[in-house]
């Protein structure tokens, strides 16, 4: 949930900053920095919260701890690529991809009622996938339109 707050309130001030500066609103750099915003605060979580994550992945998984951090570098390289003209589109590609390939690790989690903030198992469960997955599908919409479009 703290994801989808970060992404609309971001967007919505970055609009008014936009339109302070260049008279108008301009809904394709607004959603970039927010896109790009929600994955650098997404991120921290993976400094913050890596106990947790680390327990997202199945057993069969070899270096689970290094896949976190990776996956978290992965998110601020993205981040910073949605603004380099040169790989910005290839970015939004891989950002696309990268948001189906993470899906399963959230659903597995919400099966084993993974609470990732305490590392613990006493989260809300398959519910939270009622949030999770339009939430994926919301970032690969937002990726597309404010990115590939």
């Amino acid at each position: 949930m703290k994801p989808l707050f970060v992404l609309l309130t971001v967007f919505f001030i970055s609009n008014l900053v936009i339109r302070q500066y260049k008279g108008d609103m301009d809904y394709h750099l607004a959603g970039k920095i927010a896109l790009a915003t929600t994955l650098l605060f997404t991120s921290l979580g993976h400094l913050i919260y890596t106990k947790g994550m680390v327990l997202m992945l199945p057993d069969f998984i070899p270096l689970k701890k290094e896949i976190i951090y990776v996956t978290g570098l992965l998110e601020v390289m993205g981040a910073f690529g949605l603004f380099i003209p040169s790989i910005s589109r290839l970015t939004g590609m891989l950002l696309i991809v990268f948001f189906i390939l993470i899906l399963p690790t959230n659903i597995y989690a919400s099966m084993r009622h993974l609470n990732y903030e305490t590392a613990t198992f006493d989260g809300k469960g398959t519910e939270y996938l009622w949030f999770r997955i339009p939430f994926q599908l919301l970032l690969i919409g937002w990726t597309y339109y404010c990115v590939l479009r």
